[in-house]
């Protein structure tokens, strides 16, 4: 279950983001609330999650979902680069994540 609750952590993480970007651009409450929203669920699955795993271990896989997460939404929905380079270090990010795992 803590894993479950650590990638649904990650996923608050990059729907907070996304509102980040959202509020950016059309600065009203609603994206301002899901805003809080989203981070607010994500730090509670975290520490749920922390209960469990090793606080690095949480901590590094949490940071790259929503680190890779967010830069994927951002290609797909707002139109960043897609360039290689970047690609491939989206894919370090969560190999890094991934091989943290099996080692711990």
């Amino acid at each position: 279950m803590a894993w479950i609750s650590l990638i649904l952590a990650g996923l608050c993480e990059m729907f907070g983001v996304v509102m980040i970007n959202k509020l950016h651009k059309d600065q009203n409450w609603q994206s301002l609330a899901l805003l809080f929203a989203g981070f607010g669920a994500s730090f509670i699955f975290l520490a749920y999650s922390m209960k469990t795993l090793p606080m690095g271990t949480a901590y590094a896989i949490w940071t790259g979902i929503g680190a890779s997460g967010g830069a994927v939404l951002g290609m797909i929905f707002f139109g960043e680069s897609k360039d290689w380079k970047r690609v491939v270090f989206i894919g370090m990010v969560l190999g890094a994540a991934i091989g943290l795992k099996l080692v711990s």
